[in-house]
């Protein structure tokens, strides 16, 4: 096996040492792209699957929404400790159930119209019953515990939980579901501004030319300090080695989803390189709602399969930590005593046999792009593991999809294994173990269709327990119980990585996986 695993990545290896020649094939951004001014280029693996934050909850989209919408609270630059933004305080109802918000004035959105009371309200109400769409979903996660909304006045609003729901206040810094749109642009564009976006951020929308370039302008009506760029060009460029080769011959400024392969020429190109710890998870979820993987013993046959240290230490090179858990190791409620499924060829054979499935065949699912979490891409990690499972009689084959492709056939259920990952919104576990939650099946965030009632319950009170240790309990239970389960089998924590032009100052990766693009700089 080791040596099937090593000749993937050698065979990795030898096609980055003809990547220069690839990046001819690459589409460049047009000198008439960029005006006059301080323009950055920023390349990224896919298109967004769309622009408004109540319909897409990728982290391609996320990059760029980030950067035109705002929501009432923010996150720190380096943390996920609250502070104001277009909410300039708020407070708190000793029951836990009220939060009232004062609202800063004098905010305009993109379009001139005005931000206040009546936006907020309307934002919410359109993710909540009965004006709440299906392909919403972000809405149940960050609004399902919103009872209603009320306007005080023109620039206090209250909302009303139905109970006690501790991660509220964190889910509403997020730059998914939770951001202000213009409620006139939504209107006029039939209640969805994927294609549209208008919000109060320091960058707004000019051009989308689909499967090359996003264009963002500086807002020179932003509330706040105004963005140093005068323009950011989102660049999508699905190969790693070209969007490295891009980068080291200067046509564009940053790139992200580095390939550990890439990385020694990008360092010897004098670029800069990013590297920290991620708050992610990189997962293979198996489909628990039918056969063959509703049955439990046939998910752990699969997990005692795979020989995890070796297939993060060799796919991902020291970016990446072995994951035993759903949980990444530094959120409050990680299960240190977790170790998962050891690697034992021998206990899958006997499971698969005692099932009668010693010839079981599969599909798997997968995408063609690198992910935040996995920068090799999908398909070279299914190959991985479809070596593994052949060793224990398992045939897996293999169906790889673009990005927004592979999204919607996840969505349709499609594959018997898929592979996934979640980048961490807000530093709570609740926003990574929800995930396993089977109310979030309709909203396709359960990818793997889990269904636990105790897990649910557990969920449930998490939520109403104040932090502390008795919530961190609660969670390491629920760790407890999908790790004999084992809807997932969880692989690694990926290190944030980007790589980025000396010309490029005050460049950042938020802990949450986006970029804040308004501090950064760039020489000429």
């Amino acid at each position: 096996m080791k040596r099937k695993v090593l000749a993937l990545i050698i065979t990795t290896a030898v096609v980055f040492t003809v990547f220069l020649s690839a990046c001819g094939k690459s589409k460049k951004v047009k000198t008439d792209d960029i005006s006059r001014g301080k323009t950055l280029i920023y390349a990224q693996g896919a298109d967004p699957r769309g622009l408004d934050p109540a319909y897409v909850d990728d982290g391609e989209s996320a990059k760029i929404i980030a950067n035109i919408y705002e929501g009432l609270v923010k996150y720190k630059e380096n943390s996920t400790e609250l502070e104001p933004c277009l909410a300039k305080e708020w407070t708190v109802s000793k029951d836990g159930k009220e939060y009232t918000f004062k609202l800063r004035e004098g905010v305009k959105f993109h379009d001139g119209t005005d931000f206040n009371a009546d936006a907020v309200k309307y934002n919410i109400e359109r993710q909540l019953p009965p004006k709440v769409k299906e392909d919403m979903p972000y809405a149940s996660f960050t609004f399902g515990e919103v009872k209603k909304v009320e306007k005080v006045d023109d620039f206090t609003i209250k909302i009303i939980l139905k109970e006690p729901y501790t991660p509220f206040l964190a889910n509403l810094a997020m730059c998914l579901a939770a951001p202000i749109c213009s409620p006139d642009a939504i209107e006029k564009n039939k209640g969805n501004i994927n294609e549209y976006p208008i919000g109060t951020g320091p960058f707004k929308f000019m051009e989308w030319k689909k499967g090359e370039v996003i264009t963002l302008e500086k807002n020179k009506n932003y509330w706040g300090d105004k963005a140093k760029l005068d323009k950011v060009i989102f660049k999508f460029t699905k190969e790693n080695s070209v969007r490295a080769s891009e980068l080291m011959t200067g046509s564009i400024d940053i790139m992200d989803g580095v390939d550990p392969n890439d990385v020694g020429k990008i360092k010897e190109s004098k670029m800069n390189i990013l590297n920290e710890k991620g708050m992610n998870i990189n997962y293979m979820a198996f489909n628990c709602a039918r056969p063959p993987f509703n049955d439990v013993r046939l998910r752990q046959a699969v997990n005692y399969s795979i020989n995890k240290e070796e297939l993060v230490k060799y796919l991902y090179q020291g970016f990446a930590d072995v994951a035993y858990t759903s949980l990444p190791s530094f959120i409050p409620g990680f299960n240190d005593k977790i170790k998962s499924y050891e690697y034992s060829p021998d206990k899958a054979k006997r499971i698969l046999k005692e099932k009668g499935k010693e010839n079981l065949q599969i599909k798997i699912v997968t995408y063609s792009n690198p992910r935040p979490y996995n920068p090799v891409n999908g398909q070279k990690l299914a190959e991985a593991v479809q070596n593994y499972l052949s060793k224990v009689g398992i045939k897996a084959n293999i169906d790889v999809y673009p990005w927004k492709e592979y999204k919607e056939k996840v969505e349709q259920g499609e594959g018997d294994i898929l592979f996934y990952g979640w980048t961490g919104d807000n530093g709570d576990a609740d926003n990574f173990l929800s995930l396993f939650d089977s109310k979030e099946i309709k909203s396709s965030l359960n990818s793997a269709k889990y269904i636990n009632k105790k897990v649910d319950q557990l969920l449930a009170k998490a939520r109403k327990t104040p932090n502390g240790e008795e919530r961190n309990n609660i969670y390491k239970e629920i760790q407890n119980l999908t790790n004999k389960d084992a809807p997932w089998f969880p692989i690694s924590y990926a290190k944030d990585m980007a790589a980025y032009s000396p010309k490029v100052k005050n460049f950042k990766m938020h802990p949450t996986g986006v970029v804040f693009l308004k501090n950064v700089d760039k020489d000429y």
